[in-house]
C-alpha cells in the first residue's frame, strides 16, 4: 500500500506562491487548507480532502479526478464546522492512469486553488 499526505504546513507543496498566503487558512482552527491525503492499494485510490466550504470545490475535484483517468466508485461530502468541507472519494484507476500518489495529491490541490 502506498500513501501520501499533502498538506501545506508539512512543506510537501511545491507551489511556493500559495504557501505564504493567509487566504488558505481555516479561520476557526487556523490550519492551512486544503489538506489532501491520497492512498493507493492495487487499483483502488482513497482520497480525503479537508477544504474551505465552497460550492465549486466538489465540482473541480470530480472534474480533475476524471481528467486523471480515475473512476469514482463512491464519494461522501459533509460540512465540518461553519467554514470547511470534508470530502472522501474512493476511485478505481483506469488503464491510462499513470502518476505517483504525490502527483495526484498535488494535482487535486491545485484544482482547489483560485486561478492566478
Amino acid at each position: 500500500m502506498e500513501s501520501t499526505i499533502f498538506v501545506k504546513k508539512s512543506q510537501i507543496c511545491i507551489d511556493d506562491e500559495s504557501s505564504s498566503s493567509d487566504e488558505n487558512f481555516d479561520s476557526e482552527s487556523n490550519q492551512p487548507l486544503p489538506e489532501i491525503e491520497a492512498r493507493v492499494s492495487d487499483k483502488d485510490v482513497l482520497i480525503r480532502i479537508h477544504c474551505e466550504k465552497n460550492k465549486a470545490h466538489l465540482v473541480n475535484i470530480l472534474a480533475e479526478i476524471e481528467k486523471l483517468h480515475l473512476s469514482v466508485v463512491n464519494s461522501n461530502v459533509f460540512a465540518f464546522g461553519n467554514s470547511t468541507l470534508h470530502i472522501t472519494i474512493v476511485a478505481k484507476m483506469e488503464a491510462e492512469f499513470s502518476m505517483t500518489v504525490k502527483d495526484l495529491a498535488k494535482s487535486l490541490r491545485l484544482s482547489l486553488l483560485p486561478p492566478i
